[in-house]
C-alpha cells in the first residue's frame, strides 16, 4: 500500500483526486457521444458493453478491478487513488451518459464534443495523477511490466494495441478520435501535469 499523507494534507489531495476523476469521466462521455473514435481501452470497454448490454461505465469499473488482479504477481503498490480511479470514472461516465444525448446529428458538434472531451480527460488526468495518491489500474499494469525489463513504451503500446484490437472485434468505435487520443493525450497530460501536480507523498521513515 502506498503511504497515506496526514489528514491535513490528505483532504486537499482527495479533493483534487475526485475532481480530476470526475473530469476524466465527463471527458470520456463526450467522446462516446461524439462517436468518432475512443481511446484503445475505451474501445474495449465499449465493445464489451455492446456485446453484453452492461453500461460502458460499469464495464470500466469491472475491467479496472480485473486489471488490479494482474497487479498481484507484479507486486505493484495500490493507493487510495488506484481504488478511486477504478470506481469513480465509471460511475461518472454512466451518470453523464444518462443526461447527454445518445448521438449528435451535426458533424461539427461531434468534432467539438470529441476535442473538448480529449482536453477535459487530459486536465482530469493532471489533477488526479498530480494528487499523488496512486496510479490508475491500467497505468500501474504498464509500470509493473516496465519494472520487469519491458520498456514502458513497449508495455504501453503492447497493452493498448491488444485492447484496441479486441475492442474493435467486439464492436467498439475506432476512428479519428482514437488517433487523436493516441498522439495527443501524452503531450496534453504532460502539459497539465506540470501545472497541476502537488508535492508527492513522502514515505514514512522508520527508526
Amino acid at each position: 500500500m502506498l503511504p497515506i499523507p496526514p489528514l491535513s494534507d490528505l483532504w486537499p489531495r482527495l479533493a483534487r483526486l475526485l475532481f480530476g476523476l470526475t473530469l476524466f469521466g465527463l471527458g470520456l462521455a463526450l467522446m462516446v457521444i461524439a462517436d468518432l473514435g475512443l481511446s484503445p481501452w475505451d474501445v474495449l470497454h465499449q465493445g464489451i458493453s455492446r456485446r453484453t448490454g452492461i453500461p460502458i461505465g460499469t464495464v470500466v469499473i469491472i475491467t479496472g478491478f480485473a486489471v488490479l488482479v494482474l497487479w498481484i504477481p507484479l507486486k505493484e503498490r495500490i493507493g487510495i487513488g488506484t481504488i478511486a480511479n477504478a470506481i469513480v470514472i465509471g460511475l461518472v461516465l454512466d451518470g453523464a451518459l444518462l443526461f447527454l444525448p445518445e448521438t449528435l446529428d451535426r458533424l461539427l458538434l461531434r468534432w467539438v464534443a470529441l476535442l473538448v472531451g480529449v482536453v477535459i480527460v487530459a486536465i482530469g488526468s493532471g489533477f488526479y495523477i498530480g494528487a499523488g495518491l496512486g496510479p490508475g489500474p491500467r497505468d500501474g499494469l504498464m509500470t509493473g511490466l516496465a519494472k520487469r525489463g519491458i520498456s514502458i513504451a513497449w508495455a504501453r503500446a503492447g497493452i493498448e494495441i491488444a485492447a484496441l484490437v479486441v475492442g474493435w472485434a467486439l464492436g467498439g468505435t475506432v476512428g479519428v478520435g482514437t488517433v487523436i487520443f493516441a498522439f495527443g493525450m501524452g503531450p496534453l497530460v504532460q502539459y497539465f501535469l506540470k501545472r497541476l501536480s502537488i508535492i508527492p507523498v513522502a514515505p514514512k521513515v522508520s527508526g
